[in-house]
């Protein structure tokens, strides 16, 4: 059974995530200790609300510390909704912009759309040899609950690694729905309240560990 940490920094939906992590087959630990983060053969990091109050939190338990050091480490890591998002360079959020992680270049900013947030069911376009998509129809629902992300993939490609597996979907505007990119994946869909669709993806994630 592959162990699982849930980095608990204070924003994210903890008790659905971790049933699901569970459900999937970790052994779930939620925790903002980095020997336990760094350990573990997955990290979570979920996220709910604001961008900026969400990097706020992060860094009061160091927390892009304990995702740069298991990065560099080739060491998977997985961002649910605005832990997807502060994996950018920034987000802009009400004309304020605030520094992300900046694993990823790139910002994060509000969807163009008629109405928002984007709150549902939505199809995502997902590239044929993903790993988090394995077995699952191009018609698949993913739920959505946001009203940014990042509508552009700026990282230039590389000679030495592979290309990044980018998924697309749409609300208003094309925004990016999954980004695998070695041991960095992260979903703007919460995949812990995608029904079976969800648990097959975490599924996934999991036993590519």
């Amino acid at each position: 059974m592959k162990s699982v940490v849930l980095l608990d920094y204070g924003s994210g939906n903890l008790h659905s995530a971790e049933r699901a992590l569970v459900r999937a087959g970790a052994q779930v630990e939620v925790t903002a200790d980095p020997t336990a983060a760094l350990a573990a053969d997955g990290l979570v990091v979920p996220g709910v609300g604001a961008f900026a109050a969400c990097m706020a939190g992060l860094r009061a338990v160091r927390g892009e510390r304990i995702i740069g050091q298991r990065l560099a480490g080739g060491r998977p890591v997985l961002g649910i909704c605005v832990g997807m998002q502060i994996m950018f360079d920034r987000g802009v959020e009400f004309g304020v912009e605030t520094e992300g992680c900046g694993e990823w270049p790139g910002t994060v900013a509000g969807l163009e759309a008629p109405v928002l947030p984007h709150m549902g069911w939505n199809t995502v376009k997902a590239p044929a040899d993903s790993t988090l998509f394995a077995g699952m129809d191009a018609d698949t629902r993913f739920y959505f609950v946001h009203s940014y992300a990042a509508q552009q993939w700026e990282l230039p490609e590389a000679d030495h690694i592979p290309p990044p597996k980018l998924t697309w979907a749409e609300h208003g505007v094309p925004f990016l729905a999954a980004v695998e990119n070695g041991p960095l994946s992260a979903t703007q869909f919460h995949p812990e309240k995608s029904g079976d669709a969800g648990a097959q993806l975490l599924r996934n994630w999991i036993g590519s560990l």
